[in-house]
């Protein structure tokens, strides 16, 4: 039988070709529900390893799985690769500036074209390896949409699609390296268009008979701010008009719509305070005498911990040791680094275990696994989340941007495809895979965490946010065409 050591050959052999994986989808970025370009290039690949592929998991068109293996655990990857609106960016320009080639505007701002070859690259990996050694083991990756907004993996999870999971694991693009759960915890989240409709007439001449629905959705802004003086410190409501009422004046808008997004730190606290937000857009609906639809369009839920594989994960880590980065990379960061405000700088600095004044712009250590008792609030969100009360799920952040990079901007996009991004994915790779592996050939390990997780939700049961019998968006909108 080969060493795990051999593993990690293989996935620096076959690391080019997820490299170039990756560069082909930060090269053509496409917005939530619309990844089908990243999609076929994914499934391109299980299928040439000899994967078994399922299409239009929930009905969802750019979601999938691929699977190898006919007996043992189910170890599942979870990959990712939707970008973000708005955020074209030229590659390694260090000043905002569109890539001339994009043709769609949207840019990789939080690394997912990384996050979801990355994964793919620990699934084939480990398939191979198990294989040359006639080992037992099911290897499965799913590919994930609307990672940044609509949750597609709680569509998912809410179609079962993760039931038969016995663990699951995934990474993503960071600042810092380190396992997730113990960098924070994450909020859970619920997003919905809240639809107003008035009645036009002429502003000036018969503004009594009109009923402005901008009026209304003013005034549930109001309302909403009202809300956050009585609201949990840690909670977060975040709103953006897709309808101002149009561009007259002079008529009363009779349409206007407002997409909220409401965060808490459980499913629970997260529903309770979204029925609030709620009662307030009834309320503003009442006050202008216009009517109101809400269309949910997502939830997640927060992300559950399972402190034996975060150990597990951590050996390893603890074994490959940080990302190999040269001087030309620590190089190339110093420069994105050197826009960052010196105290975000030193902050950034101090999270990743580094000292204040240390001169590298990327992290390429490995922080102490901290103790549960210690994980701060991130008070971003993930739908990793719902697959973790399934399933005992790990992740690993990967140092990938300099040190200070803001997520969702164009720093981000802009280090994307650079070498210290290629390294950082293949580093994520390494661990996720080798870990993985242990799971396979250490029965008693892969117990342990199902034990945790079986514990934990006994005490505190999964509560899905996706309310029963409630499509993905574009299974919605397919059933209504096929309407």
């Amino acid at each position: 039988m080969t060493s795990v050591s051999d593993l990690r050959t293989l996935i620096n052999d076959l690391a080019p070709t997820f490299h170039d994986l990756s560069d082909a989808i930060w090269d053509h970025p496409q917005l939530r529900w619309e990844e089908h370009d990243a999609v076929e290039r994914h499934i391109e690949v299980v299928e040439k390893e000899g994967f078994t592929v399922t299409r239009d998991i929930a009905g969802i068109p750019t979601a999938f799985s691929a699977e190898i293996g006919q007996s043992g655990p189910v170890i599942a990857f979870l990959g990712e690769y939707d970008g973000l609106d708005g955020l074209s960016q030229a590659l390694g320009a260090l000043e905002p500036r569109p890539d001339p080639a994009n043709l769609t505007g949207h840019g990789h701002g939080c690394g997912h074209h990384l996050l979801g070859a990355g994964s793919l690259l620990a699934a084939v990996a480990l398939a191979r390896h198990l294989q040359a050694n006639r080992l037992p083991g099911r290897v499965r990756y799913y590919g994930c949409p609307a990672e940044e907004a609509a949750a597609g993996k709680s569509f998912m999870a809410a179609a079962g699609a993760f039931d038969d999971v016995d663990a699951a694991l995934t990474w993503h693009p960071a600042g810092g390296t380190g396992t997730i759960s113990t960098q924070g915890r994450c909020l859970a989240y619920v997003q919905a268009h809240f639809r107003f409709t008035g009645v036009a007439a002429h502003a000036g001449v018969s503004p009594h008979l009109g009923r402005s629905a901008l009026d209304a959705a003013e005034l549930m802004n109001v309302g909403v701010n009202f809300l956050r003086e009585h609201m949990p410190d840690s909670a977060r409501i975040h709103y953006a008009f897709t309808d101002a009422g149009g561009e007259s004046p002079n008529v009363v808008p009779a349409t206007s719509e407002v997409y909220y997004l409401v965060r808490a730190e459980t499913v629970p606290a997260m529903q309770e305070l979204y029925e609030r937000v709620v009662a307030i857009a009834e309320g503003a609906a009442l006050m202008t005498s216009t009517e109101l639809a809400v269309q949910f369009d997502g939830a997640s839920a927060e992300i559950l911990p399972n402190r034996v594989l975060e150990e597990a994960l951590h050996a390893t880590l603890a074994e490959v040791g940080g990302v190999p980065f040269d001087a030309a990379d620590q190089e190339r960061a110093a420069a994105f680094s050197a826009g960052v405000d010196p105290d975000e700088l030193r902050r950034a600095r101090v999270a990743a275990g580094m000292a204040p004044d240390d001169p590298r712009c990327l992290h390429d250590g490995v922080p102490e696994l901290a103790a549960p008792a210690y994980r701060h609030l991130n008070s971003g969100s993930s739908d990793v989340g719902d697959v973790s009360w399934i399933t005992p799920t790990v992740q690993i952040l990967s140092s990938t941007v300099a040190l200070g990079t803001p997520w969702h901007s164009w720093q981000y996009v802009a280090q994307g495809k650079l070498p210290a991004a290629h390294k950082a994915m293949t580093h994520a790779a390494t661990v996720i895979a080798t870990t993985a592996l242990d799971l396979v050939t250490k029965p008693e390990l892969l117990a342990a965490a199902k034990a945790e997780h079986r514990d934990v939700t006994t005490a505190t049961p999964y509560v899905c946010p996706i309310p029963a019998g409630t499509l993905a968006p574009p299974a919605r909108d397919r059933a209504r065409a096929g309407a």
